[in-house]
């Protein structure tokens, strides 16, 4: 199933359509009793092309768990990638590959163009989430929600296969949620998993195939949700 990617001036208001039985029953990433000190242990697996929101209280332990997931922690636990096994590959090849994208994006140097490599598509991409003429701007300029909407936009240069995003549009207007709701919305059209932390049940029901509940450190299936 295509995802229709809307307007960003439009609100979206509609429940994600759903996709076929077959991507459904292919795993993609896949976690098998992953934990820290902190959380799990976690086992979930997500399909290419599909969407699982996580919600929960803050403090829950959801963001540990993305970067348990993105290895940037220590952890215990199996996780792999179209099979693959994450100790098969150098880390930063599995970084590449499951990007996390937290609520807070790190930089490094002054300039925000410093940040980004100048491929075909960054150019379209900053233009999205109307931060085109960004590249020039001073990091310190920035405001949080623009700083998130760059971050979403460095992540995907890189091309993905898992993308953990982490309250993506938690400081962002109306419109400029829609334009960060189509983006996903493009990257589930080209069979990328996207794992979401959302505080917004009407956000989930708009994006995800199905939605977890992180509870104590626990991912657990969310009362009523699909299976």
């Amino acid at each position: 199933m295509k995802h229709d990617i809307p307007c960003c001036s439009q609100r979206v208001n509609y429940a994600v359509m759903e996709r076929t039985q077959t991507n459904r029953a292919r795993p993609v990433f896949k976690t098998v009793d992953l934990g820290t000190n902190h959380v799990g242990p976690v086992s979930v697996s997500v399909a290419g092309g599909e969407c699982l929101a996580i919600l929960g209280a803050s403090g829950s332990g959801k963001s540990l768990l993305f970067r348990a997931m993105a290895d940037l922690d220590p952890n215990h636990g199996e996780v792999s990638l179209n099979g693959r096994s994450r100790e098969e590959m150098p880390a930063y090849e599995w970084r590449r590959q499951v990007s996390f994208v937290p609520a807070e994006t790190g930089w490094w140097a002054d300039r925000v163009g410093d940040h980004f490599n100048a491929d075909g598509d960054l150019e379209d991409l900053l233009e999205t989430v109307d931060l085109k003429n960004a590249l020039d701007w001073e990091v310190n300029r920035l405001s949080t929600g623009e700083r998130h909407r760059l971050g979403i936009v460095r992540a995907l240069q890189a091309r993905p296969s898992v993308l953990l995003l982490d309250e993506p549009t938690a400081s962002l207007d109306a419109d400029m949620t829609d334009a960060v709701e189509s983006i996903i919305k493009q990257q589930l059209a080209r069979d990328v998993c996207v794992l979401l932390v959302t505080h917004d049940p009407d956000q989930a029901k708009r994006l995800a195939d199905r939605s977890m509940r992180m509870m104590g450190g626990r991912l657990q299936a969310e009362p009523g949700a699909k299976p």
